[in-house]
Formats: C-alpha cells, sequence, structure tokens
C-alpha cells in the first residue's frame, strides 16, 4: 500500500498531503486550512491527441461540491451543472501561471482537477486550488519547471494580511492573488480601492517574501514523494524545414515587410502570403511525404517571434510604427445610442468598445450561489462580449467562454471602488461591453468604456476610471537571466502573442482600482513590474484626461428612458400595514401604480419606489404616504364605511385607521338608522374634527359638506330620543355569569 506524505505550514495553517486518495493520476495532493479541503490532481496523456497536432492542450477545471457545504444542489436533477463564474475564474487563476512552465515542445494533454470537498466558509479555496496544482505536477512524473506557491494578500486597518477571512475582506482596501516562485512573480490578478502605486508596489514585495514557505514546502513533500520525470516526445521543427522557411522569409525581407505593414489585416495576409510560399517550397524540396505539416506553422511562429522581438530590442521599432512609450490614437463618445438608459464607445486604434448601461432595481441583483463563503449577492453587473466578427473571421458565437468571463470580471471589479453606495444611488448597474474591434486590450477599453457609460447613464461615479496594458520583451542569456529587456505601452494582439507579457492596470487619478499580470517567461522581476507600473501610470493619466474632456462629469440626472427613484422613510411600525397581510396591500399599489416597492430589510423605515413615468411614481408614493400617515385634526377624507353600530359607523380614512362617525354627525337631518344614509363598503367624505387622550379618532361627515359647502360647521348638542321608549335596567334581562 502507498505511504501517505504530508507537509505543514504553521504560520498559515497549511496542510498539503499526498498518497492517500485519487493514486492513479499522475500526482494527486490535498490542501487544507482550517475546515477546508480541496483535492488537486494533474494528468498527462501518453500521447498527442492526434498526429498533426501543433498547440499544447492544458485544461485546468476547479469545481466546487454542494456536499462540501453540506448542501444538496438545486433544480430537478439535484446534482451540480455547469460551473459557476467564481469556479471559471478559479480555474483561470490556476491556469496562467502553470502554462509558461511546461517544457517547449511539450505537446501532450495535461489535465489539472480540484474538487472542493470540504468547507468551513471561512477561507476562500481558491489560494488552495493554485498551491495545490503546483504541488500536484510537482510530485507527479510529468515534466514541468515550478513549484509556485500563491496567496491572497488583504490590507486591514493599514497593514497587510496574508489569506485573510471573508470577514477580513470586507474590511480591506486590497484584494490581491499573488502567484510567483522563489525568485519572481508569475501572475497576479485582483484590486483595490484607488491605492497608491508605491504601496501597490509594497504589497507585491509582501507577497512574493510572503510565498517562500510555501514553495519550499512543496519541495519538501516532493523529496518525500522522489517521483522521476517521465519522458514525453517533444513536437519541435526539423531543422531542414527551419532553412528553407527562414531563407524564403529572409529573402528580400519578405517577412520583415509584412510584420511592419501598418494595418492588422494587412499584416496577417502578407505574413499568410510569405508562409505559403515557403510551405511550398519545403514540399519541393523534401517531399510532401517526407514533411510534417505542423513544422511549418512552427517555423513560421519562431520566425515571426524573431522579427517582432529583435525589431523591438535592437532597434526600438513596433509593427504599427509607434515608439515605445506611445499611446495608439484614442477617442471618446457618449450618448451614442437612442433609447438606452447610457452608452460609451471608445477607440484607442485597431481596438473598439461600445459599452451600454442599464439601470434597474434591486430585484435585478445577481445572486451568489456562495457556496464557500462570501457576498450573496451584487448589483453591479459587467458582461464582456467577444464576437467573431471583431477580429474578421467566422467562428462561435453564443454563450460566453472562460475568457469572455475572464475579462469581464476584471473590468468589473476595476470600476466598483468607484461606484456610489447602494444608500446613494440604489439602483441595480449592468453594463454590456459589446467589442466591435479587437487587436490588443479589449478588457481595457471595455474598463474606459465603461467610465464612459456609467457617467452618461447619470451615476454619481467618485472618479472617472482608465485601464491600459503594458507588454515586455526580453532577452535572457543561457542560464535563462534577463540581460535587456523593454517595456512597451499599449501593446497590439501580435505584441501580446510574441512578446513575455501582459500587465493590466485600471485606476483613477488617486490610484489603482483593478490589475492582472500575465506572463511567458519563468518570472518577472519586481524591478521589471516596478518600471511597468511606473509606464502604466503616465499612459493612464493621458487616457483619463482624454475621457474627463469628453465627458467632465456624470449627468445630473437619469435618462428619460431609465426608470426613476425615490427614497421615502416611513415609522418602522407601518411597515406592516404598507405590506399587509402576505404582501396583499404592497401588491395591490404596485399594481395600481405600475410601480416597483422595495423596502429596506433593516427594519429602518426606508421605501425605494422604483416607476419608468413621473404619473406612475406619484401615484405611488401617494399610495404610501396614506399608509405611514396618521389621522390629523382637521383633515377631511374619503373614507370608506368598514363597520355599522346602532350609535354610528366606523371609517377607515387611511388604511388600517378608524375613527367613529357618530349617527349625529351623519346628516343634518335626523336619523333613525345609520343604514338609512349609508352601508358596508360605502365611500363617505369625513372630516376629523377630533382625537381623545386614548387615541380615539371622531369623524364628522356633517363638518366635511358644511367645509365642501364653505358654511360654519356646528356640532350637535346631544338630544333626548324622545320617540323612542328607554328601557328599564330590569328589562334587560339577567347579567351573563362573568367569566374568571
Amino acid at each position: 500500500m502507498q505511504q501517505e506524505y504530508s507537509v505543514t505550514i504553521e504560520e498559515y495553517g497549511l496542510t498539503i498531503s499526498t498518497g492517500s486518495i485519487a493514486r492513479q493520476a499522475n500526482g494527486a495532493v490535498t490542501v487544507s486550512v482550517g475546515g477546508t479541503e480541496v483535492l488537486v490532481t494533474a494528468t498527462a496523456a501518453n500521447e498527442l491527441r492526434s498526429p498533426d497536432q501543433d498547440f499544447f492542450p492544458l485544461t485546468v477545471d476547479y469545481r466546487e461540491k454542494f456536499a462540501a457545504a453540506g448542501r444538496f444542489p438545486g433544480g430537478y436533477f439535484k446534482r451540480e451543472g455547469r460551473p459557476s463564474e467564481k469556479e471559471i475564474l478559479t480555474s483561470r487563476q490556476v491556469d496562467r501561471p502553470l502554462r509558461p512552465l511546461f517544457p517547449k515542445g511539450f505537446m501532450n494533454e495535461v489535465q489539472v482537477i480540484g474538487l472542493l470537498l470540504a468547507t468551513d466558509k471561512v477561507t476562500d479555496p481558491d489560494i488552495l486550488m493554485i498551491n495545490g496544482a503546483s504541488a500536484a505536477l510537482l510530485c507527479s512524473d510529468i515534466p514541468w519547471n515550478g513549484p509556485i506557491a500563491g496567496v491572497r494578500i488583504g490590507e486591514v486597518d493599514g497593514e497587510f494580511v496574508v489569506n485573510p477571512t471573508h470577514a477580513q475582506m470586507d474590511e480591506s482596501t486590497l484584494d490581491l492573488v499573488y502567484v510567483g516562485n522563489e525568485e519572481d512573480m508569475m501572475m497576479i490578478e485582483g484590486s483595490a480601492d484607488q491605492m497608491p502605486d508605491d504601496r501597490f508596489v509594497e504589497a507585491l514585495e509582501f507577497a512574493q517574501n510572503a510565498i517562500q514557505k510555501i514553495i519550499a514546502a512543496q519541495r519538501e513533500l516532493a523529496a518525500k514523494v522522489a517521483k522521476p520525470k517521465k519522458e514525453f516526445p517533444l513536437v519541435i521543427c526539423d531543422p531542414k524545414v527551419f532553412e528553407i522557411c527562414e531563407k524564403i522569409a529572409n529573402t528580400d525581407d519578405k517577412l520583415a515587410k509584412a510584420v511592419y505593414l501598418p494595418g492588422k489585416q494587412e499584416r496577417g495576409n502578407a505574413v499568410s502570403a510569405v508562409k505559403a510560399e515557403a510551405k511550398e517550397a519545403v514540399i519541393a524540396a523534401l517531399g510532401e511525404e517526407n514533411i510534417d505539416p505542423r513544422h511549418v506553422n512552427i517555423a513560421f511562429e519562431e520566425l515571426q517571434e524573431k522579427v517582432y522581438r529583435e525589431g523591438i530590442l535592437n532597434k526600438g521599432v513596433r509593427a504599427d510604427g509607434r515608439s515605445l512609450d506611445q499611446l495608439r490614437p484614442i477617442s471618446c463618445k457618449t450618448d451614442v445610442l437612442p433609447s438606452v438608459h447610457g452608452t460609451g464607445l471608445f477607440q484607442r486604434g485597431e481596438t473598439q468598445a461600445l459599452v451600454i448601461a442599464t439601470l434597474g432595481t434591486s430585484k435585478d441583483a445577481q445572486e451568489l450561489d456562495g457556496l464557500a463563503g462570501g457576498p450573496k449577492s451584487k448589483t453591479f453587473i459587467l458582461h464582456y462580449n467577444f464576437p467573431p466578427f471583431s477580429v474578421g473571421e467566422c467562428g462561435k458565437f453564443g454563450s460566453p467562454g472562460r475568457r469572455e468571463i475572464g475579462h469581464g470580471a476584471l473590468a468589473e471589479r476595476s470600476l466598483v471602488p468607484v461606484l456610489p453606495s447602494e444608500e446613494d444611488f440604489p439602483y441595480s448597474i449592468r453594463l454590456s461591453s459589446e467589442i466591435m474591434e479587437s487587436n490588443g486590450s479589449t478588457s481595457m477599453a471595455s474598463v474606459c468604456g465603461g467610465t464612459l457609460a456609467l457617467m452618461d447613464a447619470g451615476v454619481p461615479i467618485s472618479a472617472p476610471v482608465a485601464g491600459i496594458s503594458c507588454g515586455l520583451v526580453t532577452l535572457p542569456d543561457e542560464n535563462g537571466k534577463i540581460v535587456k529587456h523593454v517595456v512597451l505601452t499599449d501593446i497590439i494582439g501580435s505584441e501580446d502573442h510574441f512578446g513575455d507579457m501582459d500587465f493590466k492596470i485600471c485606476g483613477t487619478s488617486a490610484g489603482i482600482t483593478g490589475f492582472q499580470l500575465d506572463l511567458k517567461i519563468h518570472g518577472l522581476p519586481i524591478a521589471i513590474a516596478k518600471e511597468a507600473i511606473k509606464q502604466n501610470r503616465v499612459a493612464r493619466d493621458a487616457i483619463l484626461g482624454m475621457i474627463t474632456e469628453a465627458k467632465p462629469a456624470p449627468s445630473a440626472t437619469v435618462k428619460p428612458t431609465a426608470p426613476r427613484i425615490h427614497t421615502m422613510m416611513i415609522p418602522s411600525d407601518k411597515i406592516g400595514a404598507l405590506i399587509g397581510p402576505g404582501g396583499k396591500n404592497i401588491r395591490r399599489i404596485c399594481e395600481l401604480s405600475g410601480a416597483q416597492i422595495d423596502i429596506n430589510e433593516d427594519n429602518s423605515g426606508r421605501v425605494d419606489i422604483f416607476a419608468t413615468s413621473e404619473e406612475s411614481m406619484q401615484l405611488a408614493i401617494n399610495e404610501v404616504n396614506l399608509v405611514a400617515a396618521q389621522i390629523e385634526t382637521g383633515k377631511t377624507y374619503k373614507g370608506i364605511v368598514r363597520s355599522i353600530k346602532e350609535f354610528g359607523c366606523f371609517v377607515e380614512c387611511l388604511p388600517g385607521q378608524e375613527g367613529l362617525v357618530h349617527i349625529s354627525e351623519l346628516t343634518e337631518e335626523r336619523l333613525e338608522k345609520v343604514e338609512d344614509l349609508c352601508k358596508l363598503g360605502d365611500e363617505i367624505i369625513v372630516k376629523c374634527v377630533g382625537i381623545d387622550e386614548k387615541g380615539r379618532v371622531r369623524l364628522s361627515r356633517r363638518a366635511a359638506i358644511a367645509e365642501k359647502e364653505g358654511r360654519p360647521y356646528e356640532p350637535k348638542a346631544a338630544e333626548p330620543r324622545g320617540d323612542r321608549p328607554r328601557r328599564d335596567r330590569n328589562d334587560r334581562g339577567p347579567r351573563r355569569p362573568r367569566r374568571d
């Protein structure tokens, strides 16, 4: 029986174990903190998917099991279905730092699966998944140049906190997920509350120190397992094929001329033409039966990469002719579409995002499952959509993929810090970013377009937010150490593809609100990160100036097409009357007015009314006021007769509030019976003529009629009923026995 091994980092309360479960996977570990435990497995296919495969198929899947929280899944089938947004984002967090560390040419499929087995709803399991994936690969026989480790850094009361709990994150001004190796950072992701750049750098340095104990623990565990790495065949270009392709590419500088054409599609078409010519030359020289068709593709990837990188490193020349720190031409527009609640059109070079803002009620908030803890709902949503026409291609169009969900989440968290509180602006807000053109950094265009759309919609944001991406091209020595590097501002798609870094930072003039770093190299030194942050700030400030010029401040009011909102306070003891038995009264008001009425759950008496027209709003306000109001002496009401007695009738003037109209106050004429004038359910006009010390309300129909006719009102003096004989007390029958 296989032996179980484990290591514990006492400072973090984190334990990594292997050898007990999932033993047929190439590598499997469980990672636990407190009552939260995650199983992570790593498996590699023994053969390629197909003979002509020319890419590395790495799949990372993280899933949260409802049993982990002691719950049943919802729905008819009572089992887990499609992954949630949280599961997809966690999978992406793990995929990005793992991918660059596999050997070049390794193309066997690798699958990393994480399962949440138990949760105490205190610790977020995403950090456990990151460290588990690294440990599973390190302890496996799969070739991989790890380990890496991850931590979450929060800032509470001015102090950095490692792996804060959900409760601590509620108070934190920073949410930094940091992944790195022993020397450098590999991936970062998160948001901040307009954090200054210098403080952000301090957080990165703090996180780099914090991961070292986790890396050491993984190495200790791998040494115990002592599993040798398996040899896999690498897919490398045939030197003969590469030589022929290189000759064709260099003849008259064909490839270089194609790469430096001004437009993205022009460049793509020209490179494809050179590639087709090289393929024909390879077939002619070696024979079609003697070549692997993948090798031409691999050769041209390497040749293009060489042209791009040498131009930048040696000449300071970029494919589209810009200087290293120059932004592409930018334009900003608002109020682009009719009828919608707000729009922003942001164009940067060949990247264009049309962002549409929609304002809704509290019922439009998105409910979150919160299986492992965290928030239960959110009232701000940003959805990012990337149709194939944005890159001039035909392709899948429909439900969002992982990339779209990830880009939307980055843009969303970058805008959250500047949104008004729900107390000040109780709308639910949805931004829909429709990418019209794409040539790099569409997520950052979504942030800029989102800012414009919010301001156009009348959302009182505290400051505009802009985002831009910086790239990197490096020259390593024979040991992999970086000896030369160039940081690029505002990278285009090809610079992202053939470069080493995509470092996105969003923020206001006061500081950083969102960030994400992806690498293709084995680590980014802090010194280069500082340079990129500084260069990003200069570009970000320039874009903020353009946004402010296009839209200096949020619109003073929402658009006519947006729902109106009115907030009012009513006595807390009137909430029950407003709702009514089983919600009957509030439903009646909503149906009558066409408005939506939301009552704050904190029992403060706050009522939010949403309506699409002024008439609907005023009708709802009047109805709520009727419920919240008290009957006042001297005021006239249209009431409903609720009960009839021998001595008068009780009239409901306001919902749930009644008063007595004595028979003598119903009319100037003498009445024998109340029913001679009114019956149950009749509407009559009455005036409050007094409220005694016990709160009993006296009403008068006579007074209301006199007021209407403009004549004085005089209360009737009590008069004997001369024609109605008084009964002797002894004629009333025997006294009923008193019940003790």
